[in-house]
């Protein structure tokens, strides 16, 4: 007779082996002990000595080299905002200004005369039929001699609009792109461009231009300043002068000024007239005059500081 263990499903046996395999109470894994020392990481920082954001580069102080005239010999430095002189070339910007200049300066004045405002008869100069040509009306016809023009020019406005706050920052760019050519020639205004010399005869003032001219790499340059300046003005508005160089005064600057030309010849005084004039676009806080007085008072500070050092 058969054994009753023989017919025990295969099943039960093996779940019955798997339960009398000894239980692992630790895991495969190598365990690495936990760091009982100190960390060598320094703790993260409080909210004390949490330190400022690094400076924007495009928010830093610029500056520009100070020259006498007409010797061009350094003097100082002056510092303006990286807003005013160190802006990127946009000449998507340059290209709209520099067209509404243009556009507004048109004059727009030609006219003609259409057949109603031509004097003259309005007899017919034939008859309709019979004379194997083609009809006509009066002598007032566009197609004859002497006639009206059709479709010709009236006097018209050609002017565009731009927003005033894109024109000055198509201004600072223009002056921005001078700066970064080394081409922004900036005046000391302890003589500016003056260039009165007593007792010379005017043809001699206008050979000694020229020779300023040449000597200094000025020709076709542009030359600005505050006020009228007899000298210079009177020897470059001479005849034989107009392409050597052109001067004129800080209230007829353009854009297409600053950019044609050799050079920019400017006066302190004037290039500050300039920035205060185009910089709407800019908050206050971020204009000329502010940014002045900040800047001044910072140096004043530093220089207490020093010489509270020294004398320590």
């Amino acid at each position: 007779m058969a054994s009753k263990r023989a017919f025990v499903p295969a099943k039960h046996l093996f779940t019955n082996f798997s339960a009398q395999q000894p239980t692992l109470t630790r895991s495969m894994a190598t365990e690495a002990p936990l760091p009982t020392g100190t960390s060598t990481l320094s703790p993260p920082p409080s909210s004390s000595t949490i330190h400022q954001p690094p400076p924007n580069p495009f928010r830093q102080p610029t500056q520009c080299t100070l020259y006498t005239f007409p010797t061009l010999e350094p003097t100082g430095f002056a510092t303006y905002p990286s807003t005013h002189l160190l802006l990127p070339t946009r000449k998507d910007i340059l290209h709209k200004a520099i067209t509404f200049e243009g556009d507004n300066a048109r004059s727009g004045t030609a006219s003609t005369k259409w057949r109603s405002e031509v004097h003259g008869s309005g007899r017919k100069i034939r008859p309709q039929k019979g004379s194997g040509k083609a009809r006509l009306g009066d002598k007032k016809s566009p197609m004859l001699r002497g006639g009206g023009v059709a479709f010709g020019p009236k006097p018209r406005d050609f002017g565009t609009d731009l927003p005033k706050k894109m024109y000055d920052l198509a201004f600072r760019t223009a002056l921005s792109h001078r700066y970064k050519k080394g081409e922004l020639i900036v005046v000391d205004d302890s003589q500016g461009l003056g260039l009165e010399i007593a007792g010379v005869h005017e043809n001699s003032m206008e050979r000694y231009v020229r020779d300023v001219l040449g000597w200094n790499g000025l020709e076709r340059s542009l030359f600005v300043s505050r006020e009228r300046r007899d000298g210079l003005f009177t020897a470059l508005e001479a005849d034989g002068m107009q392409n050597k160089a052109r001067a004129t005064e800080v209230e007829w600057v353009d854009v297409k000024d600053l950019l044609a030309g050799g050079r920019v010849v400017v006066e302190k005084s004037a290039l500050e007239a300039l920035f205060r004039e185009h910089e709407e676009d800019l908050a206050p806080q971020d204009r000329l005059r502010p940014f002045l007085r900040s800047w001044s008072q910072g140096e004043m500070l530093k220089a207490v500081a020093a010489e509270t050092r020294a004398q320590v």
